[in-house]
């Protein structure tokens, strides 16, 4: 081994005489030789250049303590904030007082299986594996922990999940909904069947979000905190000239009687499928519908993920399926490049030429 580098369980450690001729001491963080020997080739460059290494010592933090810092971090940044303080709230019960260089691939595999074990499903289970990882990417970052162990908890694997929703409407149903609506959700069903917007996106909508001139939807901060733009059609063009608008009140849709915006539409929401005979439909699935009807009508999956506020591809391709014309297109396009007789040949076939 390298004269400098050397071992304490899984993680390579450096030494190196410092400027004042003391020696120095360092984790390199990483189970990596490779990276322990560029590190100590760094600090040896330093003390070349008379600059003296400031090394960060990493205090022996617990999961608690990077609970809090996470939970602070996330509020007012994240909409999901809440909802994510009560899952981290049931992991500190079990994972709490757990120094953080305890966690490793193993630990959170274990937890994992316990959360199987207690009847968790596999989306929930998912989902509490997601933020652990995520905490202990942002725990690097902060210095309470090296980097080896958020690579060693990135290191497990999700559930395979097979429970995905995707109900959606048809055009017709589209239409026995609207027509089944009381008259203060039926505005609201149309912006989600034409918009593909989020429940809490539309009840928090407000007309400084809508720009009729250029025939946009300004959506500031989204679910994954991104700014949106959203084409207005000619249907909902219509359906927000309709509304009647409060100079007292910013909110699109909001109750007459308070002056206060919508808050869940949940109970009228279930009344008009219960009048259309919808059964087992949610809010959130005329987004699913938006989409499934976008794909069936031939518009490219890309497009569709752009609308949706989507970050990654993969998370539009549960629509894929809808559209498997494009694959035929794309096999169809093939077959005429490759294994039918070209014009020109055609041509050539017709004056008795290149026949020989």
């Amino acid at each position: 081994m390298t004269k400098g580098i050397y071992k304490r369980g899984n993680i390579y450690w450096i030494r190196y005489s410092g400027l004042d001729g003391k020696t120095a001491y360092e984790s390199s963080g990483s189970a990596k030789f490779r990276e322990a020997e560029a590190l100590l080739i760094k600090r040896k460059q330093s003390i070349k250049e008379g600059k003296q290494p400031e090394i960060i010592k990493i205090a022996n933090n617990t999961f608690k303590e990077l609970s809090t810092a996470y939970l602070s971090w996330i509020e007012g940044r994240q909409k999901s904030a809440k909802i994510k303080g009560y899952i981290i709230g049931q992991i500190l019960k079990e994972l709490g007082n757990l120094p953080l260089r305890r966690f490793n691939t193993s630990l959170i595999e274990q937890f994992q299986t316990a959360n199987i074990n207690r009847g968790l499903k596999p989306s929930s289970n998912n989902k509490i594996i997601t933020i652990i990882k995520h905490m202990f990417k942002k725990a690097v970052d902060w210095e309470m922990v090296e980097v080896e162990t958020s690579k060693n908890i990135s290191k497990v694997k999700l559930l395979q999940d097979n429970s995905k929703r995707l109900r959606f409407l048809s055009k017709e149903d589209c239409q026995l909904l609207v027509n089944s609506c009381e008259p203060h959700l039926r505005p609201i069903v149309i912006t989600a069947l034409n918009s593909g917007m989020r429940k809490g996106e539309i009840l928090n909508l407000q007309w400084n979000n809508i720009d009729l001139q250029h025939g946009f939807i300004l959506l500031e901060i989204t679910k994954n905190g991104e700014r949106r733009e959203i084409p207005i059609n000619a249907t909902l063009r219509e359906t927000f000239n309709n509304i009647t608008r409060r100079l007292d009140v910013s909110y699109v849709f909001f109750d007459d009687k308070t002056g206060k915006h919508y808050k869940d539409v949940k109970r009228s929401f279930s009344t008009a499928c219960r009048k259309a005979k919808i059964n087992d439909f949610h809010f959130h699935d005329l987004r699913h519908t938006f989409a499934s009807q976008l794909v069936m009508a031939g518009i490219d999956l890309t497009t569709v993920k752009e609308l949706l506020g989507h970050k990654t591809l993969a998370m539009t391709l549960r629509y894929s399926h809808l559209a498997p014309e494009h694959k035929v297109k794309a096999v169809d396009i093939l077959d005429n490049t490759i294994n039918k007789i070209s014009t020109i040949q055609k041509l050539y076939n017709l004056k008795g030429i290149g026949n020989n």
